[in-house]
C-alpha cells in the first residue's frame, strides 16, 4: 500500500477513537445550509514520507496528481491569488468577483523580500539557496504575513515550507495549522510531495522525507461517516510516479511533467460537503 494510504488510515483511526470534539457554538466554519461544522479532532499529527521509497498517493480513492500539482504551481510558480490563473474550483468560495482571494497564498511567494546577495521572493530564495548554500539551516518559505491577514480571504492552512538537504537529498518540512482529512490531507501531501520533487531535481539533488505537521487535524461531523467506510477499504500498491526529466528550471514545470503509472484504486467517494 501507498505510505499515504497507511499515514490516512491511522490518522483517521486515532481521530475516531481518541479525538476530541469541538462543539461550541462559537466555532466559524459552517455548512451551506448555514448550520455551525463541528469536527472531532487531535492535535499535533506528524506524518513522514519517504519520497525515495514511494510516492505518497492514496489508494484509497482516486486523487487526481495533475489537478494537485496545478493548484501548487499556481501559487508556487504563477505566484497568482486569482482563481482565474487555476484549473479547478476549489477556491471559488473563497473569491470575490473579480476571482481574487486577498493577500493570500501565491500573492506572498511574489513578494520580494531584500537579501544580502539582492531581492528575492521566497520561491526564487529557495531555489537560490538549494543551489548555492545547500548546507544552509535557513531555507524556508513562510505565506502566514500577519500584516496582511485582514486582507486575505482565508488565513493560509499549509503555511510554512523548511528544505534541508540531507546526504545528496532533498528532504521538507510542511507545517499546516489546520487539516481537513477528508477534503484536504490526501491532496495536499500529493501536491507538496510533487513540490519536492520538483524543487530536488532542478536543484541537482535527490527527494528524500517529507515531513507533514498538522497542528489541528480533523474529520467534519458530516464527513464521518464517509470516513469511517473509507479507511475500511482495499488498498493497493503504491503507484509509480515519473517526473520528465529533461526539465531543469522550476518554471518550466507543467501539471503534464508528472506522469503516473499502475494507479490502482478505489472507488470515488462522490460529492461531499465542504465546510466553509
Amino acid at each position: 500500500m501507498s505510505s499515504a494510504d497507511i499515514a490516512f488510515i491511522n490518522t483517521c483511526k486515532d481521530i475516531l477513537e481518541n479525538g476530541s470534539w469541538v462543539k461550541d457554538e462559537k466555532v466559524r466554519p459552517h455548512w451551506e445550509d448555514g448550520e455551525p461544522a463541528y469536527t472531532i479532532k487531535k492535535f499535533g499529527v506528524v506524518n513522514r514520507y519517504d519520497l525515495s521509497k514511494d510516492f505518497p498517493l492514496i489508494t484509497l480513492r482516486p486523487i487526481s496528481l495533475k489537478a494537485a500539482v496545478d493548484e501548487i504551481l499556481w501559487i508556487w510558480q504563477k505566484k497568482s491569488n486569482n482563481i482565474n490563473d487555476l484549473n479547478s474550483h476549489i477556491w471559488d468560495s473563497w473569491a470575490d468577483e473579480t476571482g481574487s482571494i486577498g493577500k493570500a497564498y501565491g500573492y506572498q511567494m511574489g513578494v520580494k523580500h531584500k537579501y544580502r546577495e539582492g531581492e528575492f521572493d521566497m520561491v526564487d530564495r529557495v531555489l537560490f539557496d538549494l543551489k548555492n548554500n545547500p548546507c544552509s539551516r535557513r531555507i524556508m518559505t513562510n505565506l502566514y504575513t500577519f500584516a496582511d491577514l485582514h486582507e486575505m480571504a482565508l488565513y493560509p492552512c499549509a503555511y510554512s515550507m523548511t528544505f534541508n538537504v540531507v546526504d545528496g537529498k532533498l528532504c521538507a518540512i510542511l507545517n499546516q495549522r489546520s487539516q481537513d482529512m477528508l477534503a484536504a490531507n490526501a491532496w495536499n501531501v500529493a501536491q507538496y510531495a510533487a513540490l519536492v520533487m520538483m524543487f530536488a531535481q532542478v536543484s541537482g539533488l535527490e527527494a528524500g522525507e517529507l515531513v507533514h505537521v498538522i497542528a489541528d487535524a480533523h474529520i467534519y461531523d458530516r464527513h464521518i461517516p464517509i470516513v469511517k467506510e473509507l479507511i475500511t477499504r482495499e488498498v493497493f500498491p503504491a503507484p509509480e510516479v515519473v517526473l520528465d526529466k529533461s526539465i531543469t528550471n522550476f518554471y518550466d514545470f507543467t501539471p503534464e511533467s508528472f506522469t503516473v503509472n499502475n494507479y490502482v484504486h478505489g472507488e470515488k467517494v462522490g460529492r461531499f460537503p465542504v465546510a466553509i
